[in-house]
Parts: C-alpha cells; structure tokens; sequence
C-alpha cells in the first residue's frame, strides 16, 4: 500500500475512532430546553399569572430547565405536572411540588427566575 493511502486510511480510523469516542462518552449533562408555551387547560403545563408596573401576565412553561423571569411580581402559580423551583429578588430559592397552586393575594414574590426541575 502506498504511502498516501496509509496516510489516508489512517485519517479515516482516527476519525472514526474519535466519534466512537464521543458517542460512547457525550455530553455529560442533560439538555435543558425549558420554553414558553400556549397555555392549554388540557395540559398541565407550568403556568404563572404576574404583574409589572400595571401589566398582568399569564404565561405557561414546558420542559425541564431555568429561565430568566424579569423581575415580575407573582400573583398564583399552578405547578401542573412540575416540580418548581423559584428565585426572588431577595435570594431565597423556593421549590414547590407538582399538582400544587398557590396564590399571593397579599404580598407576592418579585421571581428572577424559574425552572423546571
């Protein structure tokens, strides 16, 4: 075999072996996609009804995963089929387990973030 098919054979089995590689060691974490959906009374999505300087909101969330939230004021949350997890604007962290709804009527929480847990 001539040197310049050595050369290109082995170019194919190094590449061939790095993807074997890469297929049997991947990425090490999950993806997390969570995304802003239609809110659906069939489905139980994630959903948040806020405030902000005299807008109201209600927005509905799918998929595992954290996503900024503004700042927004949260007046209910429905967890649907979700364990949540929120972060105020005062540090704390508060998780909150699937098929629960809260509401804030006197003093809601200003949420950064939300995720999907």
């Amino acid at each position: 075999m001539s040197s310049k098919k050595k050369s290109v054979v082995r170019a194919m089995a190094t590449a061939v072996a790095a993807a074997a590689a890469f297929t049997l060691v991947g990425p090490t974490g999950t993806a997390h996609a969570i995304n802003k959906v239609t809110c659906d009374p069939d489905k139980a999505f994630l959903k948040i009804w806020s405030h902000m300087n005299g807008t109201d909101s209600v927005d509905c969330y799918a998929n595992a995963g954290k996503t900024n939230f503004g700042g927004w004021w949260v007046d209910k949350i429905s967890t649907g089929n979700n364990d949540v997890k929120y972060y105020d604007n005062n540090g704390d962290v508060v998780k909150i387990a699937r098929n629960t709804v809260i509401n804030f009527p006197n003093r809601p929480p200003k949420v950064n973030a939300i995720e999907i847990l």
